[in-house]
């Protein structure tokens, strides 16, 4: 009598998350916050068992900061990558004629979405602000629709008077395992911001990436995904392998 096949094992269910008002995440109406965005984090990592290793970059960068300085019970380790905390080195006279100039492009691309016309901002903000001078015709479409959704979620951000800052007091508190890492390639600014911030946290490493910009998971995802294991290697809670 010929055996029935075994069943195969049932593989737990995959989910890929987003922000709100990124892809397919809820986008609820008013103006959204950062601080929304650190309680969904919160709730996130409460409901896989606290606590955890958070890496980000960028905007996601500036959202792990703000839980480190809110809820530091949460996080087992921190790497963020540039984030654009430009409050935290206001006053700076260089520094500031360096960051009006770099908001300058962005400001342009939130006044298209705003009004209405997000493939245009989306176009905007690849080609002056992110990659380049035709960037956007070479991207894959599934990549300008993506763009092109995000784009009113980006001018919400901005929106949000709190965006570019974090308390920096409540930051120094956190006293767990972090990196702050910037790449030789980007705006002089976010260097600025990862040495301040690296200052604040005690005990935090700063490093720079040498060759890369302010997307290194996409320029060199290799490089900087050794960069991230070597950091959770050199903390004692590590994860297995």
């Amino acid at each position: 009598m010929a055996r029935r096949p075994a069943a195969p094992h049932p593989r737990p269910p995959r989910a890929r998350l987003r922000r709100r008002g990124h892809s397919r995440s809820e986008r609820p109406p008013g103006q959204g916050t950062r601080a929304q965005d650190e309680d969904d984090l919160a709730a996130l990592i409460e409901m896989l068992g606290a606590p955890v290793h958070v890496a980000a970059s960028s905007f996601g960068g500036s959202v792990a900061l703000g839980l480190a300085a809110r809820r530091p019970e949460l996080l087992r380790s921190l790497a963020v990558h540039e984030p654009p905390l430009t409050a935290v080195v206001a006053g700076d006279p260089e520094l500031d004629r360096l960051m009006r100039q770099a908001q300058a492009p962005i400001d342009a691309v939130m006044a298209e979405v705003r009004a209405g016309d997000s493939e245009a901002g989306a176009r905007r903000f690849v080609e002056e602000v992110v990659f380049g001078p035709g960037a956007w015709d070479g991207m894959p479409d599934p990549a300008r629709r993506t763009f092109v959704t995000n784009a009113p979620t980006a001018a919400d951000e901005q929106g949000d008077p709190d965006w570019n800052t974090v308390d920096l007091a409540r930051l120094a508190g956190y006293a767990g395992p972090a990196m702050l890492s910037k790449g030789t390639d980007s705006p002089q600014w976010f260097g600025a911001i990862v040495d301040r911030l690296a200052r604040v946290i005690p005990g935090a490493q700063a490093r720079t990436l040498h060759g890369e910009g302010h997307v290194p998971h996409l320029t060199g995802p290799q490089r900087y995904a050794d960069h991230l294991l070597a950091f959770l290697a050199s903390t004692s809670s590590a994860p297995s392998p």
